[in-house]
């Protein structure tokens, strides 16, 4: 523990693995020997050792689950490491196993939003590109009906989830302003959706931008609300009264 707090995690590691060799039924040294290896995922890089790093941390939380299913902790940690490697559909799957078991969980369906949006907007980026189209974010009207129609095809399913999720994630927990600013990006996906209904385009682009202002309002007043002391009292960036 003292090395796992100091972030000397590879001396963690080594006590972690000793501790659960002596006492392979100790839950609490598992749970620290999976987080130690997970502090040392590299996010994004897809090289041997890191991916084995990767199992090696899930597969002992999935031991963590054995014993105890409803571990929440457990489930989090694995889906945060699929979605540092980029596999974003287990990542997907286990924040849904965290919402079965706390519907509640305001991160969880914050998280899911966030993995459907980046996965339609690399989808977007992707059709336009052989075109030669930068996305406009609002609806690109001008692109091809044909790369239009592959986007609609692929974005459709992601975009309804995302939006289911992320107004759950604000449902649960008012003053999240960051699944605002990504409920702002997804309703912009669905305006590629919506092509050739200008209507329907023009109605999700006000709701974007309606999201922008109430998560650009709600960042303020929680960042007002971390920085008022005892009594509601306000203090500036430099510790000051206001």
């Amino acid at each position: 523990m003292e090395a796992y707090k100091s972030a000397r995690y590879e001396e963690a590691i080594g006590h972690f693995q000793k501790a659960t060799q002596l006492d392979p039924s100790l839950p609490m040294a598992k749970t620290y020997l999976a987080t130690a290896l997970a502090m040392n995922v590299v996010p994004g890089l897809d090289t041997p050792d890191n991916m084995k790093t990767a199992q090696q941390s899930i597969s002992i939380f999935q031991e963590v689950l054995a014993k105890d299913p409803t571990d929440v902790n457990s489930m989090k940690q694995i889906a945060g490491i699929y979605f540092s490697i980029k596999k974003f559909d287990d990542a997907r799957t286990w924040q849904k196993k965290v919402l079965a078991v706390d519907p509640k969980d305001a991160e969880a369906a914050y998280t899911i939003g966030a993995i459907d949006w980046t996965l339609a907007h690399e989808n977007t980026l992707k059709a336009l590109a052989p075109a030669g189209i930068n996305d406009d974010g609002e609806g690109n009207v001008k692109a091809p009906k044909k790369i239009m129609d592959t986007i609609k095809e692929q974005n459709a399913p992601l975009v309804e989830e995302g939006l289911q999720y992320l107004n759950q994630a604000v449902a649960n927990r008012p003053n999240y302003d960051e699944a605002m600013v990504y409920l702002n990006l997804t309703y912009r996906r669905k305006a590629d959706v919506d092509y050739g209904n200008a209507s329907a385009v023009a109605a999700d682009i006000a709701s974007a931008k309606d999201f922008t202002t109430k998560a650009l309002g709600t960042r303020k007043a929680n960042e007002e609300k971390k920085n008022a002391g005892p009594g509601g009292i306000t203090m500036d960036s430099n510790g000051n009264m206001k």
